[in-house]
């Protein structure tokens, strides 16, 4: 049974305020659950409606009725159990090999399903600016799929990160060079930028080498492909040509 002080802890853990004033975030679903079992983040209390996670130690595990799970769950349908997790001190940036950075993305699922792209192509380093959505919003860890354990992700002032590195810059813009006709390497910062507006002003300033996606469209009216479908032909090429 889950107690009264348990609900408002986790429905509090909804707004980013409260999830660093407590430095915990909450998953939901066996499989991320499962995934951030199996990593080195540590587990505070996890809810369940089934018989399951029978390896999680007993004074953490917490069985609940269907009804329960509604009132701390983020999901409109509720899955079958969630998880209070730890949030783990920042890791050192990588500074090797391909380092997607992005710009002032807002949107949660976008940023989970960018983690899970940069997992699924080997990219090991995120850099987020303070504007990003924060990695550990609900909305953002369901869309990761567990992703999240696996890709390192940091939080900067952006433009002193980029003034500062040491590797060429790119980012995707509608009158750079045709991504399909470039030669691209295997190290360098990769700029995605905001879903409406791009990369901003002040960034852009700082990209040395523009890209573009081509439209194959006859009417060419399309103005912008999203910004997760963007950062998945962008790593697919750049890693095409590694």
């Amino acid at each position: 049974m889950i107690s009264k002080n348990q609900i408002k802890l986790i429905s509090g853990l909804h707004q980013k305020k409260q999830r660093f004033a407590n430095q915990l975030f909450f998953a939901e679903g066996v499989k991320v659950i499962q995934e951030l079992l199996q990593s080195n983040f540590e587990l505070e209390l996890l809810f369940t409606t089934q018989n399951d996670f029978e390896k999680v130690e007993i004074s953490k595990r917490i069985s609940i009725t269907d009804q329960e799970l509604k009132k701390i769950s983020a999901l409109s349908t509720p899955n079958t159990c969630l998880a209070v997790f730890k949030i783990p001190a920042e890791n050192t940036i990588i500074d090797s090999g391909l380092i997607v950075a992005l710009d002032d993305i807002r949107d949660p699922g976008n940023l989970g399903t960018i983690l899970r792209l940069c997992d699924w192509f080997g990219i090991q380093q995120i850099i987020c600016s303070k504007e990003t959505v924060d990695i550990y919003n609900p909305k953002v860890v369901q869309a990761t799929m567990g992703s999240i354990t696996r890709v390192n992700v940091n939080y900067v002032d952006l433009k002193s990160y980029i003034t500062n590195a040491k590797t060429p810059v790119f980012g995707t813009f509608m009158n750079g060079e045709n991504i399909y006709q470039s030669e691209l390497p295997k190290n360098g910062i990769i700029i995605m930028g905001n879903e409406a507006n791009g990369i901003s002003a002040e960034i852009e300033k700082m990209v040395t080498n523009r890209l573009t996606i081509p439209r194959f469209g006859e009417l060419q009216k399309t103005e912008s492909l999203n910004v997760a479908t963007a950062t998945a032909i962008v790593l697919s090429e750049f890693k095409r040509n590694s």
